[in-house]
């Protein structure tokens, strides 16, 4: 079928607009691994623009090379594996056992777990309450609090609700248990919904930098995105305190050598903590978008 002048114009339009809003959300990205790529000193004179004018892999190499950072990333990667999967785990029980309208108080649970959702308590109660559970300046921080969201939990209901009842009563029939159904009929059948939530949950879980910065002390304990909070705060060397010793390394170093600028540093630790969930999501996007889309028609 041949396209009216109409559509044409409105084809060549589109995909300029789709091109150039491209090029305003990818090239910030490009140009922080160019400058990361470039000799800190050199990058000050400004026009980089495409490609690095002196190529060098110091920044990296110095970052890398940082204790604090290596053992930043296994807290940070110890945080996303375990949070993602007990907040998988929490979450889907809880919205499992809520999926059944026949559950008994069902309307009342969904309204206690609901108030959370609307009204926030504050972060100094918040701050008090950890303080209380002995969580504060713990690994367990990052875990605990965040093992169950509300948000996730009502996506993977109205999934759960969406599943033909037929498919539990069959396996009842057979003489399933209810975590034989749960395992082997509900999970399995799921996959896309929690997936999608799993991507949710973990990549929350690698940036979040707030609780690193409010409930941690110990520079042992911080994760990726703590570390480049502390950075991009120490914008000046003599501003540096003490809880900020990641920065004054940098500051040695940076003395006794022409290559490398504090700048330079904060882009090459901008792309090392944005890497790993840029390499993860093209292999889960299929199920991402998948799993947003259930539900989103009725029939």
């Amino acid at each position: 079928m041949k396209k009216s002048l109409g559509e044409k114009i409105f084809t060549i339009v589109n995909t300029v607009f789709l091109l150039c809003l491209c090029i305003v959300t990818i090239y910030p990205l490009y140009y922080v691994i160019v400058y990361s790529l470039n000799e800190g000193l050199d990058s000050l004179k400004g026009g980089l623009y495409l490609w690095p004018r002196e190529l060098t892999l110091f920044n990296y190499e110095f970052v890398l090379g940082n204790g604090v950072v290596q053992n930043a990333y296994k807290i940070t990667f110890g945080r996303t594996v375990l949070g993602t999967l007990l907040g998988l785990i929490v979450t889907t029980l809880t919205a499992y056992g809520l999926s059944f309208k026949k559950l008994p108080y069902r309307k009342q649970i969904m309204y206690i777990v609901l108030i959370p959702m609307l009204f926030n308590g504050g972060i100094i109660p918040y701050y008090i309450q950890l303080a209380n559970l002995k969580l504060i300046d713990t690994f367990w921080v990052y875990v605990i609090p965040n093992m169950f969201n509300i948000w996730n939990m009502f996506v993977i209901m109205r999934f759960f609700s969406d599943i033909p009842t037929s498919l539990r009563e069959a396996a009842v029939v057979d003489g399933a248990s209810e975590m034989t159904i749960f395992m082997k009929v509900i999970l399995p059948l799921s996959k896309p919904v929690l997936a999608a939530i799993g991507l949710f949950v973990a990549v929350y879980h690698w940036n979040d930098w707030y609780s690193g910065a409010f409930f941690i002390n110990s520079t042992k304990l911080i994760t990726v995105q703590t570390y480049l909070q502390r950075i991009f705060e120490a914008n000046n060397m003599s501003l540096i305190t003490s809880n900020s010793a990641i920065i004054a390394e940098a500051a040695v170093r940076e003395s006794q050598t022409s290559q490398m600028t504090v700048t330079s540093v904060k882009m090459a630790a901008v792309v090392i903590g944005t890497l790993p969930i840029l390499c993860v999501y093209p292999f889960v996007q299929k199920h991402f978008v998948k799993g947003m889309l259930i539900g989103s028609v009725k029939e």
